[in-house]
């Protein structure tokens, strides 16, 4: 009795404690994400304040007046504009909201107004201008854009309450496709100090778009020396100089040609002449046909020269109605006559036509070179203008509000975690702990996709092989002599399968060493590798207003 009290005592004593230590550790494990959560926050916190404009929109109300304002020009006045809460469940801030735009086929007119300017003057904290923001396209992008405008600051007039898209910028960078044209634009408009006029100066080779619908990170660097970096994801994807990689030229040409110079009456430009002493040879006939009858043809023995080719159509007959007066001659339509369709030909036959080696056509003088040819006439040139030479085409207009100010045909767009400064080592930081953990989720939710679809695959495989066996077996116990017979082919039918069940396997894992080959060629490589998209569809499928000229 005794040794059946404790085997009855003892589950009842253990297991209230071994539930206790699971509530303890899952206690334990929800203290530590708590308490990851919170140190991340204190860390994004702290790189906000080093920003000189940061948004993560984790507020409940944007659009209350503090911070972000929608534009009150009419051209947006059916914007749906939205805070949601993203489901993507990821160990990171929480709750996760961005900035979606709703509707698609609609203007949209966004903005806020930043506490001091941002821009590159020189000094020692200004060195370089940085412009980073996530984007998730949630159901991709047909047609629509999805950047930014960093609009001029008017030291006149601050108010940026109804601006729309012929409002000055300074830059604009991001995602933008229709039709032919895909590309992540940066464009900044650039003062001519002569001119005092602005022009848009477009890079180029622009990359394409990440059109999934993972979230993106795109940063875009304005440095001093007059050089500039696009990251996608953290990845530098291009470089060069503001004064090289862009279209038109930021420094203008010294020379342009003379609009008051015209080409002289006697300038030749004429680089070939016919020769004026070629004769027309004795024997050219201009007269002899291109084509002769050919002598050697024979007709054929079945040729009906009595049966027309063509004939009336037996089966249509004049319409009573007709009157010849009103209507008109009445005409019965041809049709092909059907003797002739099993001979050569029907009608009078005629030799066919062959090339004439004599026809030479009109005598035209060769073509020698004109002694009297000048060359290609050119308008002199003259100095221009407008030149003028700018050492720091990097220190742009200041900025004074960043905008979202596009049109789109799909919605679904979401802005989120917006980073403007001037430390791209903070931006970067900043992107560590707002983009990475997302990115990081959305991999593993794409792996595991796949896993699941290629497992179903092999499932599918199995579940094939298992009812073949099913129905063979059943087969051979009521069929057994026959059976015997089927064997071969029933083996050649599971030779088969089994190569598509271990081809679909064997891809499987050839996928992950390669991932783990890149991933090591990757760390090769360095913190430093910059991986270059090219795309030279420079098509402009939908016009956008330039900025206006100042006078």
């Amino acid at each position: 009795m005794r040794v059946k009290t404790l085997v009855a005592v003892v589950p009842a004593v253990l297991l209230p404690i071994a539930a206790l230590a699971d509530d303890t550790t899952t206690k334990e494990q929800q203290d530590f994400d708590i308490q990851v959560v919170e140190t991340r926050k204190q860390q994004v916190q702290g790189l906000t304040k080093s920003a000189l404009f940061a948004e993560t929109f984790e507020v409940e109300e944007l659009f209350d007046g503090s911070r972000w304002f929608k534009s009150t020009h009419e051209k947006y006045s059916n914007q749906d504009v939205a805070l949601d809460e993203l489901t993507l469940e990821a160990a990171h801030l929480t709750p996760d909201r961005g900035l979606v735009l709703n509707k698609p086929a609609q203007h949209y007119g966004l903005a806020v107004k930043l506490d001091e300017p941002l821009q590159v003057d020189g000094s020692d904290a200004k060195k370089e201008m940085v412009v980073q923001y996530e984007v998730k396209l949630q159901k991709g992008l047909d047609c629509g854009g999805a950047y930014v405008k960093l609009l001029r600051q008017d030291q006149q007039k601050q108010d940026f309450s109804a601006f729309s898209d012929e409002t000055p910028f300074v830059l604009m960078f991001g995602p933008d496709k229709c039709g032919n044209s895909d590309k992540l634009h940066l464009i900044f408009q650039h003062k001519n100090p002569v001119s005092e006029e602005y022009e848009e100066k477009h890079m180029m080779e622009a990359p394409s778009i990440k059109n999934d619908k993972d979230t993106h990170l795109y940063t875009a660097v304005i440095r001093d020396d007059n050089t500039f970096e696009v990251f996608v994801d953290q990845k530098s994807v291009k470089s060069g100089s503001l004064l090289k990689n862009f279209l038109p030229p930021v420094i203008p040409e010294k020379e342009v040609d003379d609009p008051e110079d015209s080409k002289p009456d006697d300038w030749v430009d004429e680089k070939k002449v016919r020769d004026p002493n070629a004769a027309k040879p004795d024997d050219w006939d201009e007269d002899a046909p291109a084509r002769i009858p050919d002598e050697g043809a024979v007709k054929p023995n079945d040729w009906l020269d009595d049966e027309p080719a063509m004939i009336d159509d037996p089966n249509v007959v004049k319409p009573e109605d007709w009157d010849d007066e009103d209507d008109g001659e009445f005409v019965v339509p041809q049709i092909l006559n059907s003797k002739c369709a099993k001979v050569s030909g029907c009608g009078e036959w005629r030799r066919p036509t062959i090339a004439n080696q004599a026809y030479k056509g009109k005598f035209y003088a060769p073509y020698i070179s004109n002694p009297a040819y000048k060359g290609v006439w050119k308008p002199s040139k003259i100095p221009n203008p407008k030149y003028f030479e700018d050492e720091h085409p990097a220190r742009l207009d200041p900025i004074g509000a960043l905008a979202v100010e596009v049109w789109t045909m799909t919605n679904g767009i979401t802005f989120d975690n917006f980073w403007l400064g001037n430390d791209l080592k903070k931006a970067q930081e900043f992107a560590d702990l707002t983009w990475a953990p997302k990115h990081a989720v959305e991999v593993e939710a794409k792996k595991k996709l796949k896993k699941e679809e290629l497992d179903s695959e092999e499932s599918g495989i199995m579940k094939t092989l298992n009812q073949l066996a099913m129905d063979f077996a059943a087969y051979a116990d009521a069929n057994p002599v026959l059976a015997l017979g089927s064997v071969g082919g029933i083996s050649v039918l599971l030779t088969i399968a089994l190569f598509f069940l271990c081809s679909a396997s064997g891809a499987s894992k050839h996928e992950a060493i390669a991932k783990k080959t890149d991933s090591g060629a990757k760390e090769e490589e360095g913190e430093d590798a910059k991986a270059v998209d090219s795309d030279e569809k420079e098509k402009t499928v939908r016009q956008r207003k330039k900025a206006p000229k100042v006078d």
